[in-house]
């Protein structure tokens, strides 16, 4: 049995990896590359490609027209029954694991034995976590989740930073890490717009945490989850790749800014790799699984000014005819606003959704697989802005919604591709090259249980080959 480390690098083509390593010579991933199992992925997903549906593809070994899984925090219940994900299995089977961020996995399990560690996704609808001491960090990350999902919010939450603070050395911050903070922040004082680089310190001061539980505790299998690289390709494909556009509408000023942008997401990303590397190197034991659930590639786009998102939460549920105290805000990625009400009113709210128009044109929604609603909004550009519901005109101010103005002018310079890809790493690689047959998504969960001598459940992939 080989330990594992799955390292969840969102929705990174190859393209970007081999793009990076030649741009950094001296990095990591370019001094290992050689020597990597290197698999070009494909999801296998019907219909609209999200990292909601193709994470459980990945975690579970069945595409999303059997786990039907589509938004987070719906209840997996039955899903987890029929289709359990990989660290359910793995824990059931003996196997000591731990949790890190991974997609669809709050709430915390009932039963935590042979769970080393467990600290569930930023869309969690709470902090718990497993030991509880990494609450306190989880608080801040989701926290800087929710406020900084379209421009980035550059308030400081002094209360929560003040604990993070005085559990420095429990949480395993390295001094590295807090003067590379603190030298980032000096920086934005100088160049406001490198206030975006904050989500990527996010995963940064994120993976600290993580490391030092996987050294803490040194689980059979490990997951680390990541977006920084994902967030920085959908806002700045265009600025590193402006010649993938048949008409580029992003002026050079643009370009030259946010142009190194995913070279910098990359360059944490490198650093992480590296940490792990040298784990490796020092416990032979493991072996390093580097993957996505599918890839990123350019999108035809225009800059954005302004995107119309609900801004005053209980104004726009009013709009619905929805108190105060009658809907719970779900969290949800801009533009989306998700709510859940009384399974009784779900019918007349969705009569009042059908009515709902910006600019005559219906707002398009649909009932979550729980209870309530995502509306899905981000119209761009508006320039007027004519709200009805039922026909009747509703003043801008009154409806809770906001023409926000985004700061860094991005759009959606890239998005979702079924290709992927999964590099494995042990120091005793010979040199490789590509494997000559893509992996479906699906495989990787029963490559894993093939690994630790589990049978893969009869519902997963067919696996022809070995593990890893």
């Amino acid at each position: 049995m080989t330990k594992l480390i799955l390292f969840e690098l969102n929705e990174v083509p190859v393209r970007i990896l081999d793009y990076y390593r030649r741009a950094r010579p001296n990095s990591w991933l370019a001094k290992n590359y050689g020597k990597l199992k290197k698999f070009e992925t494909f999801s296998e997903n019907i219909g609209h490609l999200s990292p909601w549906n193709t994470w459980p593809t990945v975690h579970r070994g069945v595409s999303n027209d059997r786990h039907y899984i589509s938004d987070f925090n719906q209840d997996l219940s039955e899903v987890n029954r029929e289709f359990p994900p990989i660290w359910d299995i793995l824990t059931k089977n003996g196997v000591k694991t731990g949790v890190f961020g991974s997609f669809h996995s709050y709430p915390l399990p009932r039963d935590l034995t042979n769970y080393d560690f467990y600290v569930p996704d930023v869309f969690a609808a709470g902090s718990e976590c497993f030991p509880a001491s990494v609450e306190v960090f989880q608080d801040v990350n989701l926290k800087l989740s929710r406020e900084s999902a379209r421009n980035v919010d550059r308030s400081v939450p002094f209360g929560q930073i003040a604990r993070l603070v005085a559990k420095v050395a429990d949480l395993g911050f390295r001094p590295s890490t807090m003067l590379d903070i603190g030298g980032h922040l000096a920086q934005e004082r100088l160049t406001p717009w490198k206030a975006t680089r904050r989500r990527t310190y996010q995963s940064v001061i994120a993976f600290d945490v993580f490391f030092k539980l996987l050294q803490q505790r040194k689980p059979d299998f490990v997951t680390f989850f990541t977006n920084h690289v994902a967030s920085s390709m959908h806002r700045y494909w265009a600025a590193l790749f402006p010649d993938d556009y048949e008409n580029q509408k992003y002026e050079q000023d643009w370009i030259e800014t946010y142009g190194g942008e995913i070279l910098f997401a990359m360059e944490k990303t490198d650093k992480m790799l590296a940490r792990l590397g040298a784990f490796v190197t020092k416990n032979p034991d493991y072996k390093l699984l580097i993957t996505s659930s599918m890839g990123q590639d350019a999108v035809e786009c225009e800059p954005i000014e302004t995107q119309l998102y609900v801004d005053d939460k209980a104004k726009f549920m009013a709009l619905l005819g929805v108190g105060a105290t009658g809907f719970e805000p779900v969290p949800s990625m801009l533009p989306q606003f998700n709510f859940a009400i009384e399974e009784s009113r779900t019918a007349e709210i969705e009569q009042k959704l059908k009515s709902l128009a910006i600019n005559g044109e219906p707002v398009v929604f649909r009932r979550l697989a729980g209870k309530g609603f995502a509306v899905d909004l981000g119209q761009q550009n508006l320039k007027e802005t004519i709200i009805s519901i039922k026909g009747n005109r509703i003043d801008l101010a009154q409806s809770g919604l906001k023409n926000v103005v985004i700061e860094d002018k991005s759009s959606s310079t890239a998005y979702h591709i079924p290709e992927g890809h999964l590099f494995a790493y042990h120091p005793s690689f010979a040199e490789t090259q590509f494997a000559s047959e893509q992996m479906l998504t699906s495989e990787i969960a029963p490559r894993i249980l093939t690994n630790f001598g589990i049978s893969p459940a009869d519902h997963m992939a067919k696996v022809h080959s070995g593990a890893f």
